[in-house]
């Protein structure tokens, strides 16, 4: 009975193994979200690009493990809403923040970013697929107030780019 176990939680292993590594190599037209990472040099050149303050409320949709949002609150002060869908990913975020004591600051959402008003936000950062970015696009021109910045990590969206950090993949794009 115990070789039974031991079998099946190699097999777990190896499974989780293989989609980690195929989340690699996913396709970017995909319509299913990939495990990718923001690692922190990334959300720190992101916060700085996008200007981060202390009086800013940063959305991240698909937050992941939620980097972005501990580097913006940690290092700029800023108050963060994590939106989240995969209930693991929205528990490790949700520990992370907990974790590095800015709870208070930062908060997870466990929902389809569809359905959250993100009305509220100075700053969206977003690391997503074409298709999903395509498919936001609307839900940015309808819900986000003008001055509203949004910086996208390696995939354009179809509207004006303001501005680019070339070397490391950042668009940032400011709602008229």
């Amino acid at each position: 009975m115990a070789l039974f176990w031991i079998i099946i939680i190699y097999l777990f292993l190896i499974i989780i193994f293989l989609l980690l590594l195929l989340s690699m190599f996913w396709p970017p037209d995909s319509p299913w979200a990939p495990w990718w990472r923001t690692n922190r040099k990334i959300a720190l050149a992101a916060c700085r690009l996008a200007g981060i303050t202390s009086r800013d409320i940063v959305y991240e949709l698909g937050s992941g493990d939620a980097t972005l949002l501990l580097v913006a609150a940690k290092k700029f002060k800023a108050k963060g809403i994590g939106i989240e869908i995969d209930p693991l990913r929205a528990f490790v975020s949700t520990l992370m923040m907990r974790i590095n004591k800015i709870q208070k600051k930062v908060k997870i959402i466990r929902k389809n970013f569809y359905d959250v008003d993100i009305s509220n936000a100075s700053v969206i950062f977003v690391y997503l697929v074409p298709r999903v970015l395509k498919k936001l696009k609307l839900k940015f021109l309808q819900e986000l107030k003008p001055g509203t910045i949004i910086v996208s990590y390696k995939y354009k969206i179809e509207l004006p780019l303001r501005s680019c950090d070339k070397e490391n993949s950042l668009y940032l794009y400011k709602i008229n």
